[in-house]
């Protein structure tokens, strides 16, 4: 159970016990848990800690911290396989999410949110490497929307059950919580103990990198986590702040999201593989742009909650896109960097998310609306560097000024 197994010898296996097998069901574990505790976060720190937008700052930076610390992931695997890590990583996620409930405290939810963040953050770091070593380049964007497309199909079966039986059976934070983290910490138990240690034919390099031509990958990760984490802290504390939203209510926009997501995860897997990633995030940086200002114009022009509401969901539809950033570095990549390299860029990708929420949060108290204007502004960068990936990006082809260099060395 726990020796290598070649994964040019997979095709000796059961179908159920396929490397792409167990991706699918860590994709389906995790959401479990870490959506069901995003769609209750923001009414359970304000009824229970009367947490303001500074406090909701805070939190997200505390949260953070364990994804700007995920280069330790490099010392970890040079003590255990990566499988095994990100099978433990789920474990602690779950555990820690089944017992959030009994931290209603502003100490103790802190402190519970860091320890499943070290879970969800040390597992997404491991699970992105495992995904760029075991799928195949020419399915990897496909394959990778139908992951989100599995996870958002698991997440939304809890969130039925909220949105449903919520008010009916009295649910309490306690129970939702210990439910979808006791499913997520079962699955990655099922994981351990049914599949075999895969080993990809290229050894992977246990020990700090930094390459000069991934330089426009790290950058895009950079920018990628600072306009995210605007999104991940304020775009649902707005819905609960600003208008009210209760728990089977803002647990029903997320259901809308997964219901979406299952339909258009794929397809845009699908779109990515054959317009490029280029054109990919070049679309869902434009939309971001327009989303964010259009955030800002709830307080500007009034608008209501249906508005609001819909710019969520397109919102969320277009993070679905990122993918495209991940198959970008899969085409560039020396197939030994992966796992330091998704190590590093984790890092990277949480320097902004740690250091953002709590100057947001301030500045939320103040003026909201601006918190958006920020957040269009970096999307905008964001756009820009898009731009320079070229249309068929590969090692010594990372961006479009080495076909720029090419062309004037050919003429």
């Amino acid at each position: 159970m726990f020796k290598p197994y070649p994964l040019a010898q997979i095709q000796n296996l059961p179908a159920w016990r396929q490397p792409v097998v167990l991706l699918f069901l860590m994709a389906l574990a995790m959401p479990v848990a870490f959506r069901t505790w995003s769609a209750l976060l923001n009414n359970f720190v304000i009824e229970m800690a009367n947490f303001d937008g500074a406090d909701i700052g805070l939190l997200h930076t505390v949260r953070e911290i364990p994804g700007f610390l995920a280069i330790g992931v490099i010392l970890i695997i040079m003590l255990m396989r990566e499988q095994i890590l990100a099978v433990l990583s789920l474990t602690v996620l779950g555990l820690a999410t089944a017992v959030t409930a009994w931290f209603p405290s502003y100490g103790g939810i802190l402190l519970i949110t860091l320890i499943s963040s070290i879970g969800f953050h040390y597992y997404e770091t491991v699970n992105q490497s495992l995904q760029l070593q075991w799928l195949d380049k020419k399915r990897a964007p496909q394959t990778l929307g139908w992951m989100v497309a599995a996870g958002s199909a698991a997440t939304g079966v809890v969130y039925v059950i909220v949105v449903v039986l919520w008010e009916p059976l009295n649910l309490t934070y306690n129970i939702v919580y210990m439910v979808a983290g006791l499913v997520t910490a079962g699955i990655a138990l099922f994981c351990l103990l049914a599949f075999p240690q895969f080993e990809a034919p290229t050894p992977q390099v246990k020990k700090l990198i930094l390459r000069r031509r991934y330089w426009l990958y790290y950058a895009m990760q950079f920018m990628a986590g600072a306009r995210r984490q605007i999104f991940v802290v304020f775009a649902g504390f707005m819905m609960v702040e600003q208008y009210g939203f209760q728990v089977h209510e803002i647990t029903a926009l997320y259901l809308a999201n997964l219901a979406i997501n299952i339909v258009a995860a794929p397809m845009i897997g699908k779109l990515v593989a054959h317009f490029g990633e280029r054109r990919a995030l070049i679309i869902e940086y434009t939309g971001l742009v327009l989303v964010f200002l259009a955030y800002g114009g709830l307080y500007w022009f009034g608008w209501g909650f249906v508005i609001a509401s819909v710019l969520y969901v397109i919102d969320h539809i277009l993070f679905s896109m990122a993918i495209a950033l991940k198959t970008y570095f899969q085409k560039i990549a020396d197939p030994a960097d992966i796992a330091p390299t998704a190590a590093v860029a984790f890092t990277i990708n949480h320097i902004a998310a740690v250091g953002l929420p709590v100057p947001l949060g301030l500045l939320w108290l103040v003026a909201p609306d601006a918190v958006f204007v920020v957040a269009a502004a970096m999307a905008m960068i964001s756009l820009g560097l898009a731009c320079l990936i070229p249309r068929h990006p590969e090692p010594g082809h990372e961006t479009i000024f080495k076909h720029v260099a090419k062309t004037a060395t050919a003429r």
